[in-house]
């Protein structure tokens, strides 16, 4: 990885995969470091759409290292050494902003961007089209006119 830390990696792929199974295969953490590391007006990660102030990466390694603060407030334990049930708790008491001494950004935004990290990179391909049994159909299909 060229920006994130080995921790944050395996932060950010066990909450892809609790996000949304097949995240961490489809190279969650593989697309969210190259695209922290490209100029922001060419990011395709969530953050830029939603117009956080770059640079994107002090963002999610604000909310990565939240993930893990309360995790070990909480659990004693790194949200990747959490059960699949401690992580889906997890994850719905951040979505919902109830993990009681939060510090960082707030966890329904972490959320909202992670998730939508995590389709991205699942479903953003032709390929990823396909594996919901729906037909990739362009959008615009190029019509000749001469």
């Amino acid at each position: 990885m060229a920006v994130l830390t080995p921790e944050e990696v395996e932060t950010l792929e066990a909450m892809g995969e609790t996000l949304l199974p097949g995240a961490r295969k489809a190279g969650i953490a593989n697309f969210v470091d190259n695209q922290l590391g490209v100029a922001p007006g060419d990011c395709l990660l969530m953050a830029r759409i939603a117009s956080v102030r770059p640079p994107f990466v002090n963002l999610y390694r604000a909310g990565l290292g939240a993930i893990e603060r309360s995790c070990q407030a909480i659990h004693s334990k790194r949200f990747a050494q959490l059960t699949p049930a401690e992580q889906y708790d997890f994850v719905d008491r951040m979505r919902q902003n109830k993990i009681e001494g939060w510090q960082g950004p707030p966890g329904p935004f972490i959320y909202f961007l992670l998730r939508h990290d995590a389709v991205d990179v699942a479903f953003g391909t032709v390929e990823g089209i396909e594996s919901l049994g729906t037909p990739y159909m362009p959008h615009i299909t190029p019509e000749k006119r001469w």
